[in-house]
């Protein structure tokens, strides 16, 4: 296959896709609750210096091999191994990085159902007045529903689908530039209004204001997993935007720009929503139940609670829409990869990742018995293997094959910093990065 010709209209494009992609559920849903659970600013603090020494390199290398490809992430790295004299078979790393964000997009898409579920619910008022147990009832409900949650399921691929199937210009790009703006106003407005609560002090001294004694080796491995999810590195998905990379754009300052804004997502989501649980006096370490029951009943007993809750529901649904398209996108580029056409290959992706997803939407209901190994349920199977094993052995293939395999002269030209920026990025990558991504693989696999 030939290198595409299709690129990000602007730098400005390329970041906020990049963006899109990394922004989710591992920064709205998932950071909140793993940061009350591993003692609030120790644990901050360790997730941005993974952030910094093991995300961003990793991210670095991933999008480079797709610059210096531009193709498809099979076809660019097989292109790249073959410049280099190496195996033809690291394409198959473009194979197996499709199939994890497969597995990832199929519940990605159940999960976010539970948004579009919610978000109505708030807006009809319909967590005034309840207490814990009956949110928790209602969501049990909801779970054990297998026609609504196949509709929301089919609701929210449908929407993500007919992005992806619209091209990067038209469909992609124009999304993001609308989305990923309202994202941050819709941030920006609930973290004003978490200023005026009572909580908000007591949530700033949680989030800002370490203590030490609180962190284990355990906390150490979460930061450096959570720091790893977050950035949505070790699915090739980065590697496929990096084939569409403006060529005058410096990788550096975009992926640096990426990371502020991932990270201030986080900061922001955390800011939000402990000022409410604070506020009502909840346990900030709820779990991954904080979103679903304890926000609710947060969020309901304030002024005005059922709008702020309707609009943190939307945010949360607007994050995972933009990261599902960007999600969905290697997995096109690979069918394009192989000849076949864009409306084709996205409905080919959509159909594939909906039955998939049943597996999810059944578990709670049909198959809510089958235990098919280490006696988890298949949503616990196809939320843990693909995140806490496929990514992090993704990432370290990647950061492999950047760092040690492909050319360095094309390498260097696509990270674009110099000889000096080159040989640090380099040195960061092989002696730091890569052994930590190596813990997080051992951490998965414990």
């Amino acid at each position: 296959m030939n290198a595409t010709q299709e690129r990000w209209g602007s730098r400005r494009a390329f970041i906020l896709a990049v963006t899109g992609a990394a922004v989710g559920l591992g920064n709205i849903w998932r950071f909140p609750y793993i940061t009350g659970e591993n003692g609030g600013a120790a644990f901050l603090l360790l997730y941005v210096a993974f952030v910094l020494l093991l995300g961003l390199p990793v991210m670095m290398a991933e999008i480079l091999v797709g610059r210096a490809g531009r193709r498809s992430p099979m076809q660019s790295l097989g292109y790249l191994a073959t410049q280099a004299g190496a195996s033809r078979h690291w394409r198959w790393l473009g194979l197996f990085g499709a199939f994890t964000v497969f597995c990832i997009l199929s519940f990605y898409s159940v999960v976010s159902g539970w948004f579009i579920e919610f978000f109505v619910a708030s807006v009809n008022g319909n967590f005034v007045g309840l207490g814990a147990a009956e949110v928790a009832a209602g969501f049990e409900t909801f779970l054990a529903d297998p026609r609504r949650m196949t509709f929301t399921h089919t609701l929210f691929l449908f929407m993500t689908m007919t992005v992806v199937a619209a091209g990067v210009s038209k469909g992609l790009e124009r999304l993001n530039n609308l989305l990923m703006p309202l994202l941050y106003l819709l941030l920006l407005l609930l973290a004003g209004y978490a200023a005026t609560t009572e909580g908000f002090g007591p949530a700033l001294v949680w989030l800002f204001r370490p203590d030490f004694a609180a962190v284990t080796p355990l906390v150490f491995v979460h930061a450096m997993g959570h720091a790893f999810f977050t950035l949505a590195v070790g699915a090739c998905a980065l590697m496929a935007y990096g084939a569409y990379m403006p060529e005058r754009q410096s990788l550096p300052h975009a992926v640096g720009a990426v990371a502020v804004l991932d990270v201030g997502v986080a900061l922001l989501a955390g800011i939000a929503i402990f000022s409410v649980v604070f506020t009502q006096g909840m346990d900030p370490a709820e779990g991954p139940g904080l979103m679903f029951v304890t926000l609710p009943i947060a969020f309901a007993e304030l002024p005005w609670g059922a709008l702020w809750l309707s609009l943190f529901f939307l945010l949360l649904l607007l994050a995972t829409w933009t990261s599902s398209i960007n999600l969905a996108e290697p997995m096109v580029a690979n069918l394009q990869g192989r000849g076949m056409g864009r409306g084709r290959a996205a409905a080919a992706v959509g159909i594939s990742v909906w039955v998939m997803g049943l597996l999810s939407v059944f578990s709670f209901s049909y198959l809510a018995e089958w235990r098919p190994l280490f006696n988890m349920t298949a949503f616990d199977l196809i939320t843990t293997i693909p995140t806490e094993i496929f990514l992090p052995l993704g990432g370290l293939l990647i950061a492999v094959f950047a760092a040690w395999i492909m050319p360095q002269e094309l390498a260097k030209a696509a990270l674009g910093t110099g000889e000096t920026g080159f040989r640090l990025w380099q040195v960061v990558v092989r002696w730091i990065s890569i052994p930590l991504v190596v813990l997080v693989l051992v951490a998965g696999l414990v």
